[in-house]
């Protein structure tokens, strides 16, 4: 299964871009993971992007009003979408102003990282760690423990 994660912007805080490159770099030996860079706008313009750049892929939006996944609930997600043949799932983070009601219409699930809300350069950070440790979690490797 391939993972995309779609994000709008590209990180300008240093921690997020080493953050990024370090998780997207430790998710090689795993599969294909892709990071999609769309840019910056309204948020209807940003919403528009983000479901161009994820067309033909089940969508996940990561919204705080979303719903609040344990790690292990992603990885038994992962193992079931394997299961039913889905080959290509994205993950959308917006820009500062969120997504429009139309993304999240768009997507087969809307998931939220915490109750907080976080600055869309770290949420891409986190979420490419839980990828990154769903990964480790299905391959028997000891990062998760």
């Amino acid at each position: 299964m391939n993972i995309i994660v779609v994000s709008a912007g590209k990180p300008h805080l240093t921690y997020a871009r080493m953050g990024m490159e370090l998780y997207l770099d430790r998710l090689r030996p795993f599969g294909n993971t892709e990071l999609k860079i769309v840019k910056e706008g309204s948020p209807e313009e940003v919403s528009n992007r983000l479901l161009v750049a994820s067309e033909g892929c089940m969508r996940i939006a990561m919204d705080e009003r979303g719903a609040l996944w344990t790690t292990s609930q992603l990885a038994d997600s992962f193992k079931k979408w394997e299961l039913q043949s889905v080959k290509k799932v994205a993950f959308l983070i917006g820009a500062a102003d969120g997504h429009t009601q139309a993304l999240r219409h768009s997507c087969q699930h809307i998931w939220a990282l915490g109750k907080i809300t976080l600055q869309h350069e770290l949420a891409l950070v986190v979420l490419l760690e839980q990828l990154y440790r769903v990964r480790t979690i299905l391959a028997g490797t000891p990062y998760h423990r």
